[in-house]
């Protein structure tokens, strides 16, 4: 499956800026490619970026899912745009699928960054959230702030709930623009860790980012982190949860920015 692709670069390339690794950028579940607009245009001031909506995701076609499943989708999507070996930032379900495609194709990944995410089951997941999407009844016609009163009393957060309204097609005939079904349907296997063949380990450049407040990264996991990922650093970034990018992006996106000027 190609996935939808939103590619952005330097105005003026530079024999350097073209020889170094592009960046892609993953995004969490229910996330899309252009959340991450903030830091790929930061980014791309020096290098090849590409921000992707994974499958059910943004514009991306839809389907089942499981972690190698969405990194075949991501390795033939790099290839069909000449972008590999390749530099992966992904969050939380996006760096399960950074995670898998460098551990099952090392030589396709020059270095990793994977945000609040361990190599694991965590016990946290959203399949709640999923089930209450679901259950959201539409209207024939829809604004925005109709959309948000909404999803009101299903999704009280209101961080989460702004995520959730851009996965809303508004205006006549509403409704969601994601594989819903299939992602819910597919959740155990989301919240899951995929099978790694025993000795299977990805040798590049890994930086760990766990949220500070996140419940995500624990000390139990260093273990199956160095084990699978020899030469990784873990960073803490403070004042975050999960959502670390969205609650530190400054933070987050100096540790990035150093990590692939470094790599």
């Amino acid at each position: 499956m190609l996935l939808n692709v939103i590619a952005r670069g330097p105005e003026d390339v530079s024999d350097a800026a073209s020889a170094r690794p592009p960046i892609v950028l993953l995004h969490g579940l229910f996330g899309r490619a252009r959340n991450l607009g903030f830091f790929q245009r930061r980014l791309a001031r020096t290098r090849r970026t590409l921000a992707i909506d994974l499958r059910n995701h943004g514009d991306s076609p839809h389907g089942p899912m499981d972690y190698n499943t969405m990194a075949g989708d991501l390795l033939d999507t790099l290839a069909h745009h000449a972008a590999l070996p390749a530099t992966l930032v992904g969050h939380s379900m996006g760096g399960k699928v950074a995670m898998t495609l460098a551990l099952t194709r090392p030589g396709m990944v020059h270095s990793l960054v994977v945000a609040d995410i361990p190599p694991a089951r965590t016990g946290h997941g959203q399949f709640s959230l999923g089930e209450q999407m679901l259950r959201v009844r539409f209207p024939h016609y829809l604004n925005r702030a109709e959309a948000d009163a909404l999803l009101l009393p299903e999704i009280p957060n209101a961080d989460v709930r702004a995520l959730m309204l851009q996965n809303i097609r508004l205006g006549e005939n509403p409704g969601w623009v994601i594989g819903l079904k299939d992602i819910v349907g597919s959740m155990t296997n989301i919240e899951s860790w995929p099978y790694i063949p025993e000795g299977y380990t990805y040798p590049g450049p890994t930086l760990f980012l766990a949220g500070g407040n996140s419940p995500y990264i624990r000390r139990e996991h260093y273990g199956v982190m160095r084990r699978l990922f020899p030469n990784y650093h873990l960073e803490l970034i403070e004042h975050a949860g999960h959502w670390l990018h969205v609650e530190n992006p400054t933070r987050f996106a100096a540790l990035v920015e150093d990590f692939t000027n470094r790599y």
